[in-house]
């Protein structure tokens, strides 16, 4: 049973009556304050004081029942610890053990986010070999208005044939999708040596693109673990064994474009830097907005290093992976 509101005591019954008697009119009859105002022979201004005042004395009260599915309070928990501006969640705890599934409905989740996630000239950049933002892209309905000028792949999308479409198609599709022009980085995401990166960059078409990369106000990644996805594998542009063997001596555990950081978020190099085509680090981390969309048990040390390393400003991931970030020490 409903406790009752206490009243002060310099509010006479007349009073107090007539405050019900308007909440009632407005909450329970949907009547307008303007109609209200002429039934009861009030101003509009006296109305709203009215309303104002029950909710005050606590005789109308606010309750959000959030729907099925629907997790607002796991979310600004983990955006609170995090410093997120923006966290969304999928109640996949049915999919932890089908990783292409998980991926697919992580991927439709962000769909839903991304559509309204954009603004109005925004210059975005996306990552090349993330299947989770694949399956994003593909969930994605048009938008209804032009929201960004470019669209600008984040490294080198060249590889493998097969892979290669895919990483052209997921630049390709967001900027259809957001009604903008897409830049491809027309060089591999690794390359053999420091010498060969440097020529690359040389390259009038990569210019174009680094420049791209200084005027970002928004990326789009996914959080890859220290195992290279199946994609990215295929492309032929992971890290070799021997690198990710140096790497986990430096204590890495997951990267975003390729960019390693360790379990506190720290960015842990090896030498790759040198031979990565992609965008540079401190401009990764200071774009404005940062979005990335991964989850599942596999991915979870990778996650929680990028939130410690501030690398992100909002993430879609799952509830599992969120109540295990909010539980942490």
């Amino acid at each position: 049973m409903s406790e009752r509101p206490e009243i002060p005591g310099n509010i006479s019954v007349a009073k107090l009556r007539q405050i019900v008697r308007v909440a009632r009119m407005y909450h329970e009859r949907g009547l307008r304050q303007t109609r209200i105002a002429e039934l009861l022979g009030l101003n509009q201004a006296g109305v709203s004081r009215l309303l104002r005042t029950a909710a005050e004395l606590g005789v109308v009260r606010t309750v959000i029942v959030a729907p099925p599915g629907i997790h607002s309070e796991l979310e600004d928990a983990v955006a609170e610890r995090y410093g997120l501006t923006d966290v969304v969640l999928l109640d996949g705890d049915d999919l932890l053990d089908d990783p292409p599934s998980l991926t697919r409905a992580l991927g439709s989740t962000a769909a839903g986010y991304l559509e309204t996630a954009f603004r109005p000239g925004d210059r975005i950049g996306i990552s090349t070999w993330s299947e989770t933002l694949l399956a994003a892209v593909d969930a994605m309905l048009p938008l209804r208005r032009q929201v960004a000028g470019t669209v600008v792949q984040l490294m080198g999308g060249v590889g493998d044939a097969r892979s290669q479409v895919q990483a052209t198609r997921l630049t390709a599709r967001l900027a259809e999708l957001t009604g903008s022009a897409a830049l491809f980085v027309r060089a591999p995401g690794l390359v053999g040596s420091a010498e060969a990166r440097l020529s690359l960059l040389r390259d009038p078409s990569v210019l174009d693109v680094g420049l791209a990369w200084q005027r970002l106000t928004a990326v789009l990644v996914g959080i890859g673990s220290l195992e290279p996805s199946p994609l990215l594998l295929r492309s032929g542009n992971a890290v070799a064994e021997e690198e990710l063997a140096r790497l986990r001596a430096l204590g890495a555990v997951g990267d975003i474009c390729q960019r390693f950081f360790d379990a506190m978020g720290v960015h842990v190099d090896a030498g790759l830097g040198e031979r990565t085509v992609g965008i540079p680090v401190d401009q990764l981390r200071t774009v404005p907005r940062r979005i990335a969309v991964a989850g599942g048990p596999g991915k979870y040390q990778a996650i929680r290093g990028a939130l410690r390393g501030r690398w992100l400003t909002a993430l879609v991931t799952d509830t599992g992976t969120a109540r295990r970030l909010v539980d942490e020490p």
